[in-house]
């Protein structure tokens, strides 16, 4: 038991760098993906993870499977599906979620085009779900970087994105805070998501946001204990994963998030069968 718990990680360079890239994204994710879920922004996270595939398509056909081509490349588009999908709301005042759903649809379907070009050359598999197990040093640095810009800039902006969630119109009145930590803070989200494309995919990115979170709201409605709870249960994930990929050889990336996926439905479960004045305890 021992030796399937820890003899990987003991063992084999690839799988100490895997774990460190997955703990690191999952740290940052879990105060993005925590207002996330308190802004009911988590389908934005996800149509910012499906619209990176045009980057990612075109770095890949221009270099590769560089890890600082294909991240730069996830960055740049997750910022231009963002930028448009707000400008798109407030140029004509549609609902900006629809501007999300409308450009990642595109962006997506643009993405697969793209890659269709490579043909035989592409392996599909490695840049939608991702290859945690072939993170290297250099992508360990990126990823590291990535994480710690998404974390000071959330620490910069806490207190103005706190009350922009919690009463947007009163901070609008008072300030036009809201409006640069909204910005700041998508940037926070494409920045995370780009992290996380490289351990699970630019398709699943989102996975190992949002689930901790949903998972930890499900325990506490506090906000930093959300954060807490959801950075343990996606430190967790990313361990009980890549120990199912490595027994089973199924791809790392859905295992880390198959194993969010359990401690999320655990948990609702949990929160189900708890009576009402239990469920809003927290």
């Amino acid at each position: 038991m021992i030796d399937t718990l820890i003899g990987p990680f003991a063992e084999f360079l690839f799988m100490r760098r895997a774990l460190a890239a997955g703990v690191i994204v999952a740290l940052a994710a879990a105060p993005i993906g925590a207002f996330l879920l308190m802004r009911r922004m988590s389908l934005t996270g996800e149509a910012l993870s499906h619209g990176m595939l045009p980057g990612v398509a075109i770095a890949f056909l221009a270099a590769g499977f560089s890890s600082a081509a294909l991240s730069a490349g996830a960055v740049a588009a997750g910022v231009a599906v963002a930028v448009l999908a707000t400008l798109a709301a407030r140029r004509t005042g549609q609902r900006e979620d629809a501007g999300f759903a409308a450009f990642f649809t595109i962006a997506l379907a643009l993405g697969v085009t793209i890659l269709s070009f490579a043909g035989a050359n592409v392996d599909l598999t490695h840049v939608l779900f991702g290859s945690a197990l072939s993170v290297d040093g250099p992508a360990l640095i990126a990823i590291g970087a990535a994480a710690t810009v998404t974390v000071l800039s959330l620490a910069v902006i806490w207190p103005a994105l706190v009350l922009d969630t919690a009463d947007p119109g009163f901070l609008a009145r008072v300030s036009g805070a809201g409006t640069w930590a909204q910005a700041v803070f998508l940037g926070g989200v494409v920045l995370t998501l780009a992290a996380g494309f490289q351990a699970v995919g630019a398709l699943m990115s989102v996975g190992l946001v949002v689930l901790p979170a949903a998972t930890a709201r499900l325990w506490t409605q506090r906000l930093g204990l959300t954060v807490m709870i959801a950075a343990g249960v996606g430190a967790l994930a990313v361990y009980v994963g890549l120990v199912v990929s490595y027994a089973t050889g199924a791809p790392a990336g859905p295992c880390i998030v198959l194993a969010a996926g359990a401690a999320y439905a655990v948990s609702l479960a949990r929160a189900a069968a708890a009576p009402r004045s239990v469920r809003h305890a927290g």
